[in-house]
């Protein structure tokens, strides 16, 4: 049974940085996605198990970065000059697939999700 394991949300300030932690029981494609009050689960950013393959949303790319630390079975997710829109909670996903995706429904197993409040 996968295990996921997240960490680093918070309260932070407009333009401010934060680095979200997932660790995995073991070495997954892994997907970051997030869920606002009232919104549906949207994706963020993936990346394949190999750490080869790299997607982002449009409205993340050139403020978050996805990396991967296989040796910990660790995802990260960077997130430079945070907004008040990026306020949800953040969820990492795991597929046994070699490659990621951007579709919620594509994952396997799902981690409890951390809370980013973004103040203005």
């Amino acid at each position: 049974q996968v295990q996921l394991v997240e960490s680093g949300g918070g309260l932070v300030q407009a333009g401010d940085s934060l680095r979200l932690s997932c660790a995995a029981s073991g070495r997954y494609s892994m997907g970051w996605f997030r869920q606002a009050p009232g919104k549906e689960r949207e994706f963020v950013a993936a990346i394949s198990r190999s750490g080869g393959l790299i997607y982002y949303a449009d409205s993340m790319k050139g403020r978050f970065t996805i990396s991967r630390d296989s040796a910990k079975n660790t995802v990260y997710l960077e997130m430079n000059l945070l907004k008040p829109e990026d306020t949800a909670v953040y969820y990492c996903a795991a597929r046994s697939g070699a490659v990621a995706t951007t579709m919620s429904y594509d994952y396997d197993a799902w981690g409890q999700g951390t809370q980013v409040t973004v103040s203005s």
